[in-house]
C-alpha cells in the first residue's frame, strides 16, 4: 500500500540532503534555481515510478547527489541532473529548459537526451547513442560526468530490473562507462562500476570474494595498525600533518589479478594498500612526498622494481601519487601510496577536482586536457560508422603511456606500444601520410618500430609515399588510424570509379542494360555485399572483367531470400514450443534450431547464458561472464536473445578442469580413476606437467551440467596431494 505522506517526507529528506551538500558553494540566487529545477522535475515525473516501485523523482535527486558529493560538481550540474530525464520522458522541450534555466543547462540536457531517428543497417543503436553523448565532450565535459552519475545510480538500483536488462546494462557499463570514469580520473566510481558489473554477471564469484574480504577484515585492521604505528610516530616527530588510510582493493581488481597471475584469493599479496595523505602547501609537495618515502624505507625494505613516480610525471588523466611496495615485518608485501590532499582529491574525483585546483595563471595544458582535446579532434574528424568509432574510442581509454622526444627535445606522450608511424601522425597528419621510416636515437628503424621511454625520434618522409592497408596493423593511436582509414577510403573510392567505367564498357560490349535487376544478379553471382565492392574488385582485378558474360543475366535466378532479411527467432521458438515466449530453450528438443555452443567460453547446463544472433542464421550460446559478452551486449543489444537450459541429462558438454598439487607416485592414476569410474565421465584429453615436486594438469571432460562438474571438482579436491581444483574456459 502506497503512503503518499511517507513518500512526500522521503522525497523532501533527499532534497534537503542535496542542499546540505551543495551549501558550501551556493552563490546569491543558486538555492532558488535549484528549488525551481526540483519543482519542475517533481511536477514532470509526478505520476511516474521506477521499476522498484519508488517515486521516479528519487532518481534525478540521487544523480544530483552523486554529482555533488562524489564528483564535486556545482550548481549548473545539479540543475541539469535534476532535469536530465524531463525532456526525454515528458512534453517539455529543450527550448523550454533554455528559457527557464539558461543555455548551458539546456546544452547539457540536450547531450544527455538519447538520440532518436534513423540508423544505418549494421550500426548499433547503442553505439550511435554513445557517439552522440561523446560528441558533447567538445561542448561540455559535464555531460559525461552527469551521465556517469546517472549510470552509477542505475547500477546501484539494478535489482528491480529483469535479468536480460541487468546483463545488457551491466555489460554496457563495463564496455564504456567504467573506462570513461578511469580516463577522467574518477577512480572511486570506476571501481564501484566494475564491482557492480561483476555482481550481476558473475554473482557467485562476487559473493565468494566479498565474503573472503569480510572474513579477513579483523586480521587486516590489526595488521594495518601494527604496520603504520612506527610510521605515524616518525611522521609526527617530523612535524607532518597527515592522515593514514588502509583501503582494500576492489573485488573486480582482485579477481583480475587472480585470473592474470593464475593464483587463488589467498595468494593475492596486495589485497589492500596503505595511503598516506599529507597536508602541505603546493610548492612543497614533491619534496614532502619523497621525504615520507625515505621515512617509510627506513622501517621497511622496498622492492626497487615496484616504485612508481607519478608525482614528477603525472598520468594522462591527472593522477599524481608516489607508490612503493615494501616488505612488512611479518613477511608480507604491502603497497604504500604517498600523496598530498590535493593529489588525493584529484585521484578520487578526477576531472572536477582538477579544475578546482587549476589556477588562472597556468597556460600549460595538463595531460587530461590534452586527452580531451584529442578526443574532440577525433570526434570532429571521424567519418567511420558508429561501431568502428566506438572501437577506436575505447582503444584510447585504458592505456599506459610512453614518453618520447622530438629531435629538438620536445616531449611527446603517446599510448604504450605506439610505433614510429604513430609518432609521425602525432607531429602532423601530412608527415604521417608521407612517412617512409624513422631514425630513433640516430639509428634507422622501420615504421613498425615500437617506441620506448626516452627515445628521440626523427621522421623521414617522401612525396611518393602513400598509406597502405598494412599500416593499420601497426598503428595504435586513433588519430593515425582514422587518418589512414580516410586516405584508404578515398583511394578505394577513386579505384571504384575506374571499376564503374570498366563495367559500363563491358555491359555495352555484351549488349546488356545496366538495370538494378542486372546489377543485383551480378552482385549475387560474385557474392559481393555492396555495389562499391563490385566496382572495386573489378578495377583491382579480383573479378576478371572477361568473366562477366551474358549467361549470368539469363540463367534462372535463385529464389533464396535476401541475406539481409531480418529473421524472426521469436516466432521460430514459439512455433517449436507451441507457447508464447521470447526465450530460447537449449536442450535436446530444440536441436532442429540452429544454435551452437560458443567455443570461447564453453557454456554447460547450469551456467547463466544468453543467445547471440550471428549474421549467418545461427544463434551462439555464451556464458554471461564470457570475455566477449561485454562487447556483444554493448554493441549489438538488438541481437541478444534470452536463453536458458532445458532439463535434460543425456547431452554431454565439454568443460576444462585445472588441477595443481604436490607430485607423488600414482597421483595421475587416482585422478583418472575418479573421473572415469565413480562419475562415469568421458575424458577428452589430459595433460600433466611436473616440475620440482609440484604438478599442474589440464583435463578436458564431457559433463551434463554445472552440478555434475561441481561434484567432480569436489571429489578431485579430496585426492591426497591435490591443492587446488578449478574450472577454466
Amino acid at each position: 500500500m502506497i503512503d503518499p505522506e511517507a513518500e512526500r517526507k522521503e522525497i523532501l529528506r533527499h532534497y534537503r540532503r542535496l542542499l546540505r551538500h551543495a551549501k558550501p558553494f551556493l552563490k546569491d540566487n543558486d538555492a532558488k534555481i535549484i528549488k525551481k529545477a526540483f519543482n519542475t522535475s517533481l511536477e514532470a515525473h509526478k505520476d511516474m515510478r521506477r521499476k522498484s516501485g519508488e517515486p521516479y523523482i528519487l532518481h534525478p535527486l540521487a544523480v544530483a547527489q552523486i554529482a555533488v558529493e562524489e564528483i564535486g560538481l556545482g550548481t549548473t550540474s545539479i540543475v541539469a541532473a535534476l532535469l536530465h530525464d524531463v525532456v526525454e520522458d515528458t512534453e517539455m522541450e529543450t527550448a523550454d529548459i533554455e528559457r527557464e534555466f539558461g543555455t548551458s543547462v539546456a546544452r547539457i540536457i540536450e547531450g544527455l537526451t538519447k538520440i532518436s531517428g534513423v540508423f544505418d543497417y549494421g550500426t548499433s543503436q547503442q553505439a550511435e547513442n554513445f557517439r552522440k553523448m561523446l560528441l558533447t565532450l567538445s561542448d561540455d565535459v559535464r555531460v559525461i560526468l552527469i551521465k556517469l552519475a546517472d549510470r552509477l545510480h542505475n547500477m546501484r538500483t539494478l535489482d528491480g530490473m529483469p535479468r536480460h536488462k541487468q546483463l545488457k546494462i551491466a555489460s554496457e557499463t563495463m564496455y564504456l562507462y567504467a573506462p570513461l570514469a578511469h580516463r577522467l580520473g574518477l577512480y572511486a566510481i570506476k571501481s564501484e562500476l566494475e564491482d557492480l558489473y561483476l555482481k550481476y554477471t558473475d554473482t557467485e564469484t562476487y559473493k565468494d570474494i566479498s565474503n573472503k574480504i569480510r572474513q579477513t577484515r579483523i586480521a587486516r585492521t590489526k595488521f594495518i595498525k601494527d604496520f603504520t604505528s612506527p610510521i605515524e610516530d616518525e611522521l609526527t616527530r617530523h612535524g607532518f600533518k597527515f592522515t593514514i588510510k588502509g583501503r582494500p582493493k576492489s573485488i573486480y581488481s582482485i579477481l583480475k589479478k587472480m585470473k592474470k597471475q593464475n593464483i587463488t584469493f589467498d595468494e593475492v599479496y596486495d589485497l589492500f594498500a596503505i595511503r598516506i595523505i599529507l597536508d602541505v602547501p603546493v610548492e612543497n609537495e614533491k619534496a614532502a612526498c619523497w621525504q615520507v618515502y625515505s621515512i617509510i624505507t627506513d622501517f621497511y625494505q622496498p622492492n626497487p622494481d615496484r616504485l612508481r613516480d607519478w608525482v614528477n610525471t603525472p598520468k594522462a588523466n591527472g593522477y599524481e601519487s608516489l607508490h612503493t611496495t615494501v616488505m612488512s615485518k611479518s613477511g608480507q608485501w604491502v603497497e604504500v601510496q604517498i600523496r598530498t590532499k590535493r593529489m588525493d582529491e584529484i585521484g578520487e574525483r578526477g576531472y572536477a577536482a582538477h579544475w578546482k585546483y587549476k589556477s588562472g595563471s597556468t597556460t600549460s595544458e595538463s595531460g587530461l586536457e590534452q586527452w580531451i582535446n584529442k578526443v574532440r579532434d577525433m570526434l570532429e574528424n571521424n567519418t567511420a560508422n558508429a561501431l568502428e568509432f566506438m572501437d577506436e574510442f575505447r582503444k584510447n581509454l585504458f592505456v599506459e603511456e610512453v614518453f618520447v622526444f622530438t629531435p629538438k627535445g620536445e616531449l611527446i606522450i603517446l599510448p604504450d606500444k605506439a610505433t614510429a608511424l604513430d609518432f609521425a601522425f602525432e607531429i602532423h597528419t601530412q608527415i604521417g601520410m608521407q612517412c617512409l621510416g624513422a631514425k630513433v636515437n640516430q639509428k634507422l628503424v622501420p615504421l613498425s618500430y615500437q617506441l620506448k621511454n626516452g627515445d628521440q625520434v626523427e621522421i623521414l618522409t617522401s612525396h611518393k609515399q602513400k598509406p597502405n592497408e598494412e599500416w593499420l596493423q601497426y598503428v595504435v593511436t586513433s588519430k593515425a588510424r582514422s587518418r589512414i582509414k580516410d586516405a584508404l577510403r578515398e583511394e578505394r573510392k577513386h579505384t571504384s570509379e575506374l571499376g564503374r567505367e570498366m563495367l559500363e564498357r563491358r555491359m555495352a560490349q555484351i549488349k546488356m542494360a545496366e538495370t538494378q535487376v542486372n546489377i543485383n544478379k551480378l552482385m549475387a553471382f560474385f557474392n559481393v555485399p555492396t555495389l562499391q565492392d563490385l566496382y572495386f574488385k573489378i578495377a583491382s582485378g579480383v573479378i576478371d572483367i572477361k568473366n562477366i558474360k551474358e549467361v549470368i543475366f539469363t540463367s534462372v535466378a535463385d529464389k533464396a531470400h535476401s541475406m539481409l532479411e531480418p529473421k524472426s527467432f521469436d516466432k521460430e521458438v514459439q512455433k517449436r514450443r507451441g507457447i508464447n515466449s521470447d526465450m530460447l530453450l537449449i536442450g535436446e528438443h530444440t536441436s532442429n534450431m540452429n544454435y551452437k555452443i560458443s567455443t570461447c567460453c564453453n557454456p554447460i547446463p547450469g551456467d547463466d547464458v544468453f543467445g547471440f544472433e550471428t549474421g549467418d542464421e545461427d544463434i551462439e550460446i555464451h556464458r554471461t561472464n564470457c570475455k566477449h559478452a561485454i562487447e556483444l551486449m554493448s554493441n549489438f543489444g538488438n541481437r541478444i536473445i534470452k536463453a536458458k537450459w532445458t532439463d535434460q541429462k543425456e547431452l554431454a558438454f565439454l568443460a576444462g578442469i585445472r588441477i595443481k598439487g604436490s607430485d607423488r607416485m600414482g597421483i595421475v592414476n587416482d585422478i583418472t580413476k575418479i573421473i572415469s569410474t565413480s562419475l562415469k565421465v568421458n575424458m577428452r584429453s589430459i595433460t600433466i606437467d611436473s616440475n620440482d615436486g609440484m604438478f599442474e594438469g589440464n583435463i578436458m571432460v564431457f559433463v551434463n551440467d554445472t552440478a555434475h562438474l561441481e561434484s567432480m571438482i569436489q571429489r578431485l579436491a579430496r585426492v591426497n596431494g591435490v591443492l587446488t581444483v578449478e574450472r577454466f574456459d
